[in-house]
């Protein structure tokens, strides 16, 4: 995950000749690479297809926000003065590495955790033969880390500030009190979690480490970790042209009415007509989640509660939402039966995580849009 898949964007920054063969050496391994290079440097061969800068500071600035990711090969004094005006919060800052001049070392310098700095520099090093330098306490006592650990399992963080607690308690010893119906951390965390029933989150102290990992919205006290896992699967059927803020608001309803996390929804369903639907495309794009169709007859195959005919007249399909919910959830439980507006229809299921059934044939579209673990700045 992080930086091994290709989805994510890198920038790197060099000042010297020997900052441009180090930049070399990782594009020769990781070719996605976005070279910036001071126009010094544009005469030289390895910089033919860089993008220039005159001050690295301003270019930082300017472009900060358009990677996920940026290894500076220069003093890590430089990079302070460019990257500390445009850190914010560690859930939401890029990943910075810091390599010097030489390529002895890849140092992690923000958002090691949940902005993936810690394993951008582990790559790094390994790439130029360097030494990666992390500094993050759990790492270095190799306890687990909770932000880390949420990431890894696609886990929405809800409130980062209850991160601390938790990664503390981690880091000493302390039992962290555990709601985990799905069992998604249970066992990676061990003896280092204790598990427990709702109530007792519910009547933590302001000072007990405790997580919660649920899909339902609970009112729990603000220093317990809520991760949202991605259980939810959104169905929906719409008439042509429909827009995508009358989805939005009826999908948003029908969570709310049954007291789910739209930070729980992972994708979108529907039938294979809807393609193209702009409604449903600009919808899937606000909200960083893939886009599932299915063919008519994929679909009558599912029993759902409540037939349309409408769609049956329409469509040749006996049901649109609930049916395509159930499919993309891999069979799993309809939590919420169809809801109605004037254009469009909504159903929710809820992913069967231990089904082994094969998945049905499927068109997938996957927008470009944030990452739906963490809000990003624009």
């Amino acid at each position: 995950m992080f930086w091994d898949n290709g989805t994510r964007t890198i920038a790197v920054w060099v000042l010297t000749p020997n900052g441009l063969m180090l930049a070399a050496k990782l594009q020769a391994q990781w070719p996605e690479l976005t070279l910036h290079c001071s126009r010094r440097l544009a005469d030289d061969p390895g910089a033919r297809a860089a993008q220039p800068f005159d001050g690295v500071i301003m270019a930082v600035r300017e472009q900060f926000n358009r990677f996920d990711g940026h290894i500076f090969i220069m003093a890590a004094g430089i990079v302070m003065r460019a990257v500390g005006p445009l850190l914010r919060h560690k859930s939401i800052d890029r990943a910075v590495v810091v390599v010097d001049d030489r390529g002895q070392f890849a140092i992690s310098l923000a958002a090691g955790h949940i902005g993936g700095a810690n394993r951008l520099a582990d790559r790094t090093a390994a790439a130029l033969g360097a030494t990666a330098v992390i500094t993050t306490a759990t790492d270095v006592n190799q306890r687990p880390a909770i932000d880390t650990l949420a990431m890894d399992l696609a886990l929405a963080i809800e409130n980062p500030a209850a991160i601390r607690t938790v990664n503390m308690a981690l880091l000493t010893g302390r039992p962290v009190m555990l709601y985990d119906p799905h069992r998604l951390l249970a066992d990676i965390l061990g003896d280092a979690c204790r598990r427990v029933a709702l109530p007792a989150l519910l009547a933590a102290d302001t000072d007990a480490p405790g997580v919660y990992v649920a899909d339902l919205c609970q009112p729990l006290p603000p220093h317990i970790l809520i991760l949202r896992p991605p259980t939810l699967v959104a169905g929906i059927g719409c008439n042509r042209g429909t827009s995508a803020t009358e989805i939005r608001a009826l999908l948003t309803a029908a969570l709310a009415d049954q007291r789910l996390s739209v930070r729980s929804l992972c994708k979108i369903a529907s039938i294979d007509l809807k393609l193209n639907e702009p409604g449903l495309s600009a919808l899937a794009q606000a909200l960083g989640l893939p886009l599932h169709f299915y063919s008519a007859d994929t679909l009558n195959q599912i029993h759902v509660p409540n037939p349309s005919a409408m769609a049956a007249k329409h469509a040749g399909v006996h049901s649109v939402c609930e049916a395509a919910a159930i499919l993309a959830a891999q069979q799993g439980p309809l939590i919420v039966p169809k809801c109605k507006s004037p254009n469009t229809t909504v159903a929710i299921a809820r992913r069967a995580f231990l089904s082994s059934a094969s998945a049905p044939a499927v068109q997938t579209i996957c927008p470009s849009a944030p990452d739906r673990c963490w809000p990003r700045p624009t």
